[in-house]
């Protein structure tokens, strides 16, 4: 009976634990955003260009406008002293560089394109997490441009930073409210991007039925909230889901996707030591809940090495290999953790 009690009260003690932990969270990310962004005044930058409904077709006209919006943004950007800023926006107004996305106003936006998106078999769509903006880019453009090389011409993969990132030390971090508006601007992108296909295989295949492309979704840190937050409304084949700190479902069927789900997190990534829970804090839910690495959530786990937060994506990493075997649907092959 005594042990019994004392595994009871160890477990409460536990839960005030992790409320705890949550508080002092909160309690911090209130303070210092406030301070950043005074830090930080709005960047100048033109609207986004003014762009038809990319078809086949049109999508050189549409990396060329987004390229040109791209030199605007890094000659005001330049003018307003934000030398940073200007030279992120002029790398990304190369010739090589091809945005079905730009909007270089604020913390930015930029959907990027690496392989032929029209024929493709294949595509990945990377979701980012936190921080990731304009002046970081330079990093989740790196992990894209590593799995296309990794899969091969057949494939193309997008850097998807279409929405708003929460800052890391944030109250945004910490609760689903920048995943729930994010979310329907993932959907409206998908749905876009099968309607591109279908219309560039009715144009260009017509001696042979049309085959749809198999279309991965790898999330990312805070973007595993995001891409769970859309998934019931998702037309794609694939979900992976790394460095999770929670997806806000208890489960991968909660998720009411047909997708496979797959989840992954490097030995030393340290969301792992954040508490896999939630919690109602100032009226507020904090917090993401079961940890999709855990048995419970059923996910498909499979291997990411001993990498860290950021190293899923790593050339010649195990988690970059086993990314690139479920994007080409070479599943049998993958690692399991």
């Amino acid at each position: 009976m005594r042990d019994r009690g004392r595994g009871r009260s160890s477990g409460r003690g536990f839960g005030r634990l992790r409320r705890t932990l949550l508080a002092v969270l909160i309690a911090g990310a209130v303070v210092v955003p406030v301070s950043a962004a005074a830090a930080h005044p709005e960047i100048p930058a033109p609207a986004p260009a003014a762009l038809a409904p990319v078809t086949a077709a049109t999508l050189e006209a549409t990396y060329a406008a987004n390229r040109a919006n791209a030199a605007e943004a890094s000659r005001m950007a330049g003018a307003h002293s934000d030398h940073a800023r200007a030279a992120a926006d002029r790398s990304m107004a190369a010739p090589s560089r091809d945005f079905l996305t730009f909007d270089g106003r604020g913390r930015g936006r930029a959907v990027e394109v690496f392989g032929d998106l029209a024929t493709a078999d294949r595509i990945a769509v990377l979701v980012p997490g936190s921080d990731t903006t304009l002046d970081t880019y330079g990093r989740f453009r790196a992990g894209a441009l590593a799995l296309h090389q990794r899969t091969g011409p057949r494939t193309a993969v997008i850097a998807w930073l279409g929405y708003e990132t929460p800052r890391t030390i944030s109250t945004t971090a910490l609760t689903a409210t920048r995943a729930k508006e994010a979310a329907p601007q993932l959907r409206g992108f998908i749905s876009e991007l099968r309607d591109l296909r279908e219309l560039s295989g009715n144009r260009e295949r017509r001696t042979s039925p049309y085959t749809s492309p198999h279309i991965s979704l790898l999330c990312h840190s805070y973007g595993t909230v995001v891409c769970a937050r859309a998934a019931a409304d998702l037309d794609v084949d694939d979900i992976a889901l790394l460095g999770s700190p929670g997806t806000g479902a208890d489960s991968a069927a909660a998720l009411h996707t047909p997708a496979r789900v797959w989840a992954s997190r490097g030995a030393d990534d340290w969301v792992e030591d954040v508490p896999h829970t939630h919690a109602d804090l100032f009226g507020t839910t904090v917090g993401f809940g079961t940890d999709p690495v855990s048995p419970s959530f059923g996910a498909h786990v499979f291997a990411a090495g001993d990498g860290g937060h950021s190293d899923y994506f790593r050339p010649g990493s195990v988690s970059l290999d086993n990314l690139a075997r479920i994007v080409l649907g070479d599943t049998s092959e993958v690692t399991r953790a």
